[in-house]
């Protein structure tokens, strides 16, 4: 799909789809999803991933591939943070670092693409210490994925810039790589909260084209980024990341929590599963080539379903200036919203709040202490202050809705 054709695209999905919306049960894996597992993981092993620098022929796209340049390991007290956080240990995730080198550094937030749905499976989502997920209009949904501890050098599809990057670039002190974006009503207010540390597609190998010239074929290198950031002086070394809280035993109380739904529409939703044997979430998806059955979805580098020690449900006050333009309060949230916190199997209703504008967001429990993440990854989905939660036998659903 060329880039110019994108938005009609869009529209025939979106039609499409308000004819097959339909009330989906918690997933298990019947004999369609079955189908649906083994064609995502053909999928896998049949596209391809672009190379470090713009292709002269599509035909001549490599096979993904993807070195991480960290390895991070539970730490070995049960508690860490939130602040005199050790030099080898990332303050994202709580987690040793193979290199502490690597933690001399802004954080690298990618904005990755969840349509159209050819872009999927994803690539390089598993490598991200936290992951960004919130709606961006016509139905559609987007995640920003912050890359400190690991890197990843074939982060795709990439794709626009919205106004809630900038406040999270400027939570985490990062730099933001993005294709594109609102030229009156988001680049102005990108660049002035994120002066030099910005950059679109097109400056290689940082945010590149393989080619093709698609909406699906613009991957990044958070590695040269890094590398692009530090030589202009964007990036002079370790930021402070202090605020975050984790803990290996998980607190007390909480309720049931096996299944988390975040429904942006009834065509565009998640649901996360929690699996005993890895201690943490898996992502399903709906997929609408299939009737919108549930499908897992995977990191196409690794072959592996989308598993995340902490997802993240925080409410928050959402803007809408038009159908697709959005703004969403995180920086501004001093005085606390409610957030649901699930870890070990387990939902917990938290607050939390932007203490700091330029540091990272922090949790709180009702008694007003912070709240101990779970050692690892964690993937924060936005939803609006009115938005519907319904719980059932241990499944929570939030359903999107703006004031």
């Amino acid at each position: 799909m060329k880039k110019s054709s994108f938005l009609v695209a869009v529209l025939l999905i979106v039609v499409i789809s308000l004819g097959a919306c339909v009330n989906l049960p918690a997933p298990t894996l019947t004999n369609a999803q079955q189908t649906a597992v083994y064609q995502t993981l053909t999928a896998i092993a049949s596209e391809n991933i672009p190379s470090q620098t713009p292709l002269p022929s599509p035909t001549n796209t490599p096979e993904p591939t993807n070195t991480a340049t960290a390895t991070q390991t539970p730490v070995l007290n049960t508690s860490i943070g939130p602040d005199n956080f050790p030099e080898d240990v990332d303050p994202l995730t709580g987690l040793k670092v193979e290199d502490p080198a690597l933690l001399d550094r802004r954080p690298v937030l990618i904005k990755v693409s969840n349509f159209p749905v050819e872009g999927r499976p994803h690539s390089g989502l598993s490598y991200a210490d936290i992951v960004f997920e919130y709606y961006i209009g016509a139905g559609s949904n987007r995640f920003a994925a912050l890359y400190y501890g690991q890197d990843c050098n074939a982060v795709n599809p990439i794709r626009s810039v919205r106004r809630v990057d900038g406040q999270i670039a400027r939570l985490y002190q990062s730099v933001l790589a993005y294709s594109g974006g609102n030229g009156e009503n988001v680049l102005p207010l990108i660049f002035e909260l994120l002066p030099n540390r910005t950059m679109a597609e097109g400056l290689c190998p940082g945010v590149c084209d393989d080619g093709h010239g698609w909406v699906t074929t613009v991957y990044g290198d958070s590695a040269a980024l890094t590398n692009y950031f530090k030589s202009t002086g964007a990036d002079t070394g370790r930021e402070d990341l202090t605020g975050m809280l984790f803990d290996e035993t998980g607190p007390t109380g909480g309720e049931a929590g096996q299944s988390a739904w975040v429904k942006y529409t009834d065509y565009t939703m998640s649901e996360w599963v929690y699996d005993e044997d890895s201690g943490k979430y898996l992502r399903w998806t709906e997929d609408p080539t299939q009737g919108y059955i549930m499908i897992p979805l995977v990191d196409k580098l690794t072959g592996e379903q989308l598993a995340f020690s902490n997802v993240i449900v925080l409410n928050t006050y959402v803007t809408e200036y038009t159908t697709v333009l959005h703004d969403m309060t995180l920086r501004d949230n001093t005085d606390g919203q409610n957030a649901t916190i699930f870890r070990d199997g387990k939902a917990y209703q938290v607050t939390w709040k932007a203490t700091n504008p330029d540091k990272p967001l922090q949790f709180f429990d009702k008694q007003g202490n912070l709240f101990p993440l779970k050692p690892g990854n964690s993937w924060m989905a936005l939803i609006g202050v009115t938005s519907n939660l319904s719980v059932e036998n241990s499944e929570w659903v939030f359903s999107f809705s703006i004031p």
